[in-house]
């Protein structure tokens, strides 16, 4: 019997996934239920197990290659079983419904195939020059390198040089396209508004805990009591979570990734912070799970360690805001006709106006801001 093994969908916004590496090769034999390929979808690994025993016949979809959920990636047969090839190959990038009626209505945007030798390529993705805009010389109007040299020589001056190219894939490539997603979708406003710190920095120094694990705190408890900034826009309906899942966003080599300390308004500030040191943990070391990274209801992103005041992030979709914390920076201020120096610091807050108007989102700013001033309510 012909099994065929497919994408996983890991989550409900997942499209596509990549093939990491496969566990085994073609010819080889599996066992059902043993892992053979790790794949990679919304900034998360997951080993993809056999649907059954047999051998591997055929791999359609080999390591570092996308493809859409419920794609094929290998057969898996009988030893001496036989199966047709020929009709398997076009199950490797299966289109979404939606998309084949849009390619049908635009065929004008169906990308166009060129054909190159190797070197003509590795030439143009020097040079950074679309093989599009080269006429080919070799058989059959094929592009060869020195056609793509004369070119250059043609805009010599007018083109710089690249460096490198670097390949969006995986990590990257997800949170591009969760961000670019996000921004054309979502109407974004961002308000920002000063902190006076000096009672969370002492609070920090007394407690041991770290400005982040304090931040959760104070998020979680104003989102409890401004629920429309834990909510979400779906279909033309706003639904408000009962969770409060604050996610934190943690830059690592692979990319940008976002664990979530679930029910974040329930835990004392003792249980947010071993958490949250438990999940940074795991995404230092590129071990996050499935859970660590799903299910968020609002995120912080903090760039005050690199020295940045402020600047306005982008909503981590599908969630309605997103929290930009900037660096603590020591500025004269006026109290009771007095100059005193203090720690003040400066948060952004990116909302979904769809969801939102700003009164309220000031509103729910200001209650963070009251709680970081009286961390002891925390």
């Amino acid at each position: 019997m012909v099994t065929k093994v497919f994408m996983p969908r890991l989550s409900l916004t997942m499209k596509e996934g990549t093939v990491i590496q496969w566990y085994k090769r073609e010819g080889e034999t599996v066992t059902k239920g043993e892992p053979i390929v790790e794949v990679l979808s919304e900034k998360v690994t997951y080993d993809v197990e056999a649907p059954a025993s047999g051998i591997i016949r055929k791999i359609l979809v080999p390591d570092g290659m996308d493809a859409p959920v419920n794609a094929v990636l290998a057969i898996i047969t009988a030893p001496e079983e036989e199966f047709s090839e020929g009709e398997l190959l076009t199950e490797i990038t299966p289109l979404p419904a939606s998309e084949q009626a849009v390619r049908m209505e635009k065929p004008e945007k169906v990308e166009k195939r060129v054909r190159a030798s190797p070197a003509a390529k590795r030439l143009a993705r020097e040079y950074g020059i679309d093989l599009l805009q080269v006429v080919g010389t070799g058989p059959e109007g094929r592009i060869v390198e020195a056609d793509v040299q004369r070119f250059i020589e043609q805009v010599s001056g007018l083109l710089p040089k690249v460096r490198e190219t670097v390949l969006l894939t995986g990590v990257r490539k997800t949170s591009a396209e969760r961000v670019a997603q996000s921004f054309k979708v979502a109407p974004h406003s961002t308000l920002m508004m000063e902190v006076d710190m000096t009672k969370t920095v002492e609070f920090k120094e007394k407690s041991g805990l770290s400005y982040t694990e304090i931040l959760v705190s104070a998020v979680a408890k104003a989102l409890r009591e401004h629920p429309m900034l834990n909510s979400t826009f779906e279909e033309n309906k706003i639904k408000i979570f009962e969770d409060v899942n604050v996610g934190v966003a943690v830059a690592t080599e692979q990319g940008l990734v976002v664990p979530v300390i679930r029910n974040a308004d329930k835990k004392s500030l003792t249980e947010i912070s071993s958490t949250l040191k438990t999940l940074l943990e795991k995404a230092r070391t590129g071990k996050l799970d499935k859970e660590d990274i799903t299910g968020g209801t609002f995120t912080i992103t903090n760039l005050g360690m690199y020295e940045v005041l402020c600047f306005t992030p982008i909503i981590n979709p599908p969630e309605a805001a997103i929290l930009g914390v900037g660096k603590i920076s020591s500025k004269p201020t006026i109290t009771e006709g007095k100059i005193e120096v203090k720690p003040v610091m400066i948060l952004s807050l990116s909302f979904d106006h769809r969801i939102i108007d700003g009164a309220p989102a000031a509103q729910f700013l200001q209650k963070i801001k009251y709680y970081l001033e009286k961390p002891e309510l925390l």
